[in-house]
């Protein structure tokens, strides 16, 4: 198994009153995880990929474990536990530099495509590139 991973310190805009992360900031540093997998591992940039094509999030499990605090470093790694035709079910775990898990969940992703008015949303099947390059980080 191939996991995707980053680190990402714990900045004073991630924060709360607390000292530690307030839970919706997890999902922003979730979703910018997913995005740099995206342009780093599978050469598909948001920015390229929004101009026709999205990749929403329709389904997300999270589970809070341990608390985040000011200056610490995290390691985010993200893999793939089922690849569908035009969706991907993806596991993500979030640790401390202990190796202490802080959060861990699965999100659903849909390839879709968006209609030349902006307003028509499909789901398209990936393409056979697409299929290989995410098939790396399956779990076997």
């Amino acid at each position: 198994m191939k996991y995707f991973i980053k680190t990402e310190k714990i900045r004073f805009q991630h924060i709360d009153f607390a000292g530690i992360v307030f839970y919706p900031r997890f999902l922003e540093m979730l979703n910018s995880l997913v995005e740099d997998w995206f342009e780093e591992a599978l050469d598909r940039p948001f920015h390229k990929m929004h101009e026709t094509n999205g990749i929403p999030t329709v389904d997300l499990k999270v589970q809070f474990k341990k608390a985040a605090r000011l200056g610490d470093v995290i390691i985010k790694e993200l893999w793939v536990k089922e690849l569908r035709s035009s969706s991907l079910l993806c596991g993500f775990l979030f640790k401390n530099q202990q190796g202490e898990t802080i959060l861990e969940g699965e999100v659903t992703l849909v390839n879709v495509k968006i209609g030349d008015d902006r307003k028509t949303i499909t789901s398209e099947a990936f393409n056979e590139a697409m299929r290989e390059k995410i098939g790396h980080y399956l779990i076997s």
